[in-house]
């Protein structure tokens, strides 16, 4: 558990510090530490549970003292093993920082501490006639991870990731101060965009503890469809025709046949299982019954097999916790197997292209991989499922995830579109941003000297 002399007295000055907030107890340790992804776990050697920003200095202070590793927690919904503790360590949860401070509706936007969720906030904001717009899936992943990951989602299309909806962060660097970047005005060209470096960043340059969001004007009118496809590419051609339309959409989703025949036994659902976009727009009344006949028409001619509309708020709010669920969904399909999620970001006119020749790599591997995706921006996730017994089956896996990763870039995209790097694609990202991978390392070396913020992430330390 403790593995050093300098471990253990780090861990009696936080012990003396935090003596109701630390735990050294195996099975939380492992929960901070659970990765869904080929990573195997490594725990930290102990939690401790942060309530404010000075709590966060002054962990990070003894840390920096003794050189003992922090890592950031939220709600561990990450997927490339960001929650990892590679040396040990501390694992500083964050949830319990969960104060909504100030909201502005005439600025359309509020103040959060970095534990609160995304469903926390947006209802919260229920009575103001306002919204969070980023929508990963996981309605309990934290604002503060979110942030540290650059999450996007559903909603990316129309609003924007983390990176578009970040005005402002207060964090705790390596040495212990607290530094407040960026400001509540929509614009300033005051020094360096500091929001912007610490968002992506995953924990390894500073620890962020509140955050100032943008929020949204829930939509006068919302109207949203279910429509299948013969193939994939043909949905991803026309899903890439519909973005191009004068409807405002604000999500277009794609779930494969496998990945659609999963939901339907998941959620009751009895949809064709077919390629299939789930589309919604946000717009006026007076444009609702034009932005529907747009959509319709423009996918009609792309081969859309049908057009359901979903109705009401109650079918829509089932669809997209249908189209939320399909992780869990897929998990249960094939049970014995495991879920391996990893995702790729690709230019939307390179979009059917990549796909295609994913779905072709799938199979000459032999293997299940449903694929679902925000393919409104050009991001794809692929799920295959495996037996991690079978050393055969995790080195094909491992060989096709690579695979995707320079197949994307060599497109003009991405190895990861919003998952992040962590330690599951360090050397997809080295392939990919070439030099630029130096840079980081001296942005690193010049704020954390020590190597303290999640050693062993993005690239090693």
């Amino acid at each position: 558990m403790i593995k050093s002399d300098t471990t253990v007295a780090a861990f009696e000055r936080l012990t003396a510090r935090f003596p109701d907030r630390l735990t050294t107890s195996e099975a939380v340790r492992h929960q901070h530490s659970n990765t869904l992804s080929l990573i195997a776990s490594q725990l930290p050697d102990c939690v401790i549970w942060a309530e404010t920003t000075q709590d966060v200095v002054d962990v990070v202070e003894i840390a920096r003292e003794f050189g003992v590793p922090v890592v950031a927690f939220g709600t561990g919904t990450s997927l490339e093993g960001h929650v990892n503790a590679p040396r040990g360590g501390i694992c500083l949860d964050m949830s319990r920082m969960n104060a909504i401070g100030q909201t502005s509706p005439t600025d359309l936007d509020c103040t959060v501490e970095a534990g609160v969720t995304r469903r926390q906030l947006n209802q919260h904001l229920r009575a103001t006639g306002l919204f969070f717009s980023v929508d990963p899936g996981a309605a309990d992943a934290t604002l503060g991870g979110m942030a540290a990951t650059r999450a996007s989602g559903t909603n990316t299309v129309r609003y924007g990731t983390m990176s578009e909806n970040v005005l402002s962060l207060t964090a705790v660097m390596a040495d212990g101060q607290v530094i407040e970047t960026g400001c509540r005005a929509r614009k300033s060209s005051a020094g360096y965009d500091l929001t912007r470096l610490l968002i992506g960043s995953e924990g390894t340059l500073g620890i962020i503890t509140a955050l100032t969001v943008r929020l949204h004007p829930v939509p006068d009118t919302i109207g949203a469809a279910v429509v299948p496809f013969q193939t994939i590419e043909a949905a991803c051609e026309g899903a890439l025709a519909a973005a191009l339309t004068t409807a405002t959409i604000a999500r277009i989703e794609l779930v494969d046949a496998l990945a659609i025949s999963a939901v339907n036994s998941h959620s009751g659902l009895a949809l064709a299982a077919m390629p299939t976009l789930f589309i919604e727009w946000h717009t006026t009344a007076p444009r609702a019954s034009q932005d529907a006949t747009a959509i319709r028409d423009v996918l009609v001619r792309h081969g859309a097999k049908s057009f359901d509309w979903a109705e009401g708020i109650e079918a829509r709010n089932r669809l997209w916790k249908a189209r939320h669920d399909a992780f869990w969904a897929i998990r249960s399909a094939w049970p014995g197997k495991t879920p391996v999620v990893t995702d790729a970001c690709v230019p939307v006119s390179r979009l059917a292209e990549c796909i295609a020749l994913t779905v072709a790599d799938i199979e000459a591997c032999g293997f299940i991989a449903p694929i679902v995706g925000h393919i409104g921006d050009g991001n794809f996730h692929t799920v295959p499922m495996i037996d991690l017994s079978v050393a055969a089956q995790v080195a094909l896996v491992h060989g096709f995830v690579e695979r995707l990763s320079m197949r994307a870039a060599a497109m003009g995209g991405t190895c990861s579109g919003e998952h992040g790097i962590g330690q599951g694609k360090m050397s997809a990202l080295s392939h990919q941003a070439g030099r630029a991978v130096g840079v980081m390392r001296l942005i690193k070396n010049a704020l954390d000297p020590n190597g303290i913020l999640n050693p062993g992430k993005i690239f090693e330390t």
